[in-house]
């Protein structure tokens, strides 16, 4: 009797070979690290063959994983062009989604990527800018579904999660340790605020060495080690890593990660991009 292969469990061996890992492939899939690797076991029981060699580090394909991974790239490709071609017409038009800067990795391009699965004809625009900008364009009616960090939230939108500042700078870098401290943020960034209020409660020098409206600027000056920065502990790049101070640096606040959706935006594509949001940010803290 045909058996049937499980196509989300391929396309969790697709992503884990793809992006070189469990951890990387969950998020990309929104998925939780647990989920992937029983779909992995899953789908290793259900062929009787050891697709990943997990000795060492990374992920290595057995010759079993390396001959299924091209078959199953093709699988995956044309179950997602019979849904393209195939779903309902009646979700069609256009999503504002509102996103401060620095949250938009690691999480936000692997829920674009899901949502244009499912809902191929919905084209999703995409806001990158400041919560208090993000908070004026839905209160406008310029946006749909924002996602915030602040504080506090207001009494309406919904809190997915809550995580504390850190100080990041470059690799290996010693400018944390200059006095004054020399500081990269944009402009209009809340957190600037919050780490210069820290700095001077804990009576340290520093002095703003960007001045830039652009996420680059702050980035470049961070990886040539000419400035630090702080981030979302969930939000590092690549570019920069966490500064082990030893208390030389003061403690810096916890933020929550909010989210507000307009009274005006209805129906099933709006329902599903918010769960998305949802779901992914809070296995994001769960696995914390």
């Amino acid at each position: 009797m045909p058996r049937n292969l499980d196509l989300t469990a391929l396309r969790s061996f697709v992503t884990v070979a793809e992006t070189g890992g469990v951890t990387r492939a969950a998020h990309q899939l929104n998925l939780t690290q647990s989920a992937v690797s029983m779909q992995l076991k899953r789908l290793e029981e259900s062929l009787n063959l050891a697709l990943l060699n997990r000795n060492g580090r990374g992920v290595q394909l057995t010759n079993h994983g390396e001959q299924l991974l091209s078959y199953g790239r093709r699988m995956v490709a044309l179950n997602d062009e019979v849904l393209s071609r195939m779903t309902d017409s009646r979700f069609e038009g256009e999503i504002r989604l509102g996103v401060p800067s620095d949250i938009v990795y690691p999480y936000i391009p692997g829920i674009l990527k899901r949502f244009d699965r499912e809902y191929p004809r919905v084209k999703i625009h995409l806001i990158s800018s400041y919560t208090t900008k993000l908070k004026r364009m839905i209160a406008d009616g310029e946006a749909d579904l924002i996602l915030t960090t602040e504080s506090d939230v207001d009494a309406h939108a919904e809190v997915l999660t809550t995580q504390r500042l850190i100080w990041v700078g470059a690799e290996n870098g010693t400018a944390w340790r200059d006095r004054p401290l020399r500081l990269a943020f944009e402009q209009q960034c809340m957190f600037r605020q919050w780490a210069t209020k820290a700095l001077d409660q804990a009576d340290i020098q520093w002095e703003m060495a960007v001045e830039t409206k652009s996420t680059r600027s702050v980035e470049a000056s961070i990886s040539a080690d000419l400035a630090v920065h702080a981030i979302l502990e969930g939000a590092i790049g690549y570019n920069m890593t966490r500064i082990e101070h030893g208390g030389q640096l003061p403690e810096l606040p916890m933020s929550r990660i909010g989210m507000y959706r307009s009274p005006t935006a209805l129906g099933a594509p709006v329902d599903a991009l918010e769960q998305m949001l949802r779901t992914s940010y809070r296995d994001m803290a769960a696995v914390a």
